[in-house]
């Protein structure tokens, strides 16, 4: 016998937003595994997002992180769907949207960031979208990192994408990612060699 239990739409929901890390970015059907999943994808969009907002001197932090925190939450019903399966596909993300959040909380208040970013006139709606365009930029650096040399072939493709940027900053960071050195964060740290015991050992002081 099977015992229903009663719904609690918020633990639902935080249940479902957990089971974003168990979907993949749809590029990955053609370029391999290991690329970032679609809960990564949205946490460093919103990192992304804020860090536009101060570099435009524009917009509200807390509109923007719950625009970031939505934007691709449709995802969780539809997956993610790359630039050819769109040519076939059609996908209903005003209803995947609508689903999740029914009855939670949150409903109207996540229901209106979504609206928002998707009409795109907005200041926050603008710098959502070029901080989740970015993303892709900084895993492309990151893949050719990792020694994936087809990457710059994927690479020329987004030149398209740049030209449509919303916000001179994001035209200005992009610009940065293509000269960056994803590795650069690691070797720049605090570490045992620069200021531990390693160092010591170097300078014959230990």
């Amino acid at each position: 016998m099977i015992v229903l239990m009663p719904k609690n739409r918020d633990l639902e929901l935080l249940y479902e937003l957990g089971c974003l890390r168990f979907i993949p970015r749809g590029w990955s059907q053609f370029l391999g595994s290991n690329f970032a999943n679609l809960a990564e994808h949205h946490f460093r969009v919103i990192w992304l997002a804020l860090l536009l907002a101060k570099m435009e001197k524009r917009g509200n932090p807390y509109k923007i992180m719950k625009m970031a925190l939505v934007h691709d939450l449709g995802e969780s019903r539809t997956g993610d769907v790359h630039y050819i399966s769109r040519q076939y596909t059609k996908r209903d993300e005003l209803k995947a949207v609508r689903d999740i959040l029914k009855n939670t909380s949150l409903e109207k208040e996540f229901l209106d960031a979504w609206h928002e970013y998707e009409t795109r006139k907005t200041i926050e709606a603008r710098i959502v979208k070029d901080a989740d365009w970015l993303d892709v930029d900084l895993e492309i650096m990151e893949q050719k990192a990792a020694g994936r040399l087809h990457m710059e072939a994927w690479n020329q493709n987004r030149k398209v994408m740049h030209k449509i940027f919303f916000t001179k900053s994001a035209k200005k960071l992009v610009k940065a990612i293509q000269k960056s050195d994803p590795l650069a964060w690691y070797k720049n740290a605090r570490n045992r060699f620069t200021e531990g015991d390693y160092k010591l050992i170097l300078e014959g002081k230990k």
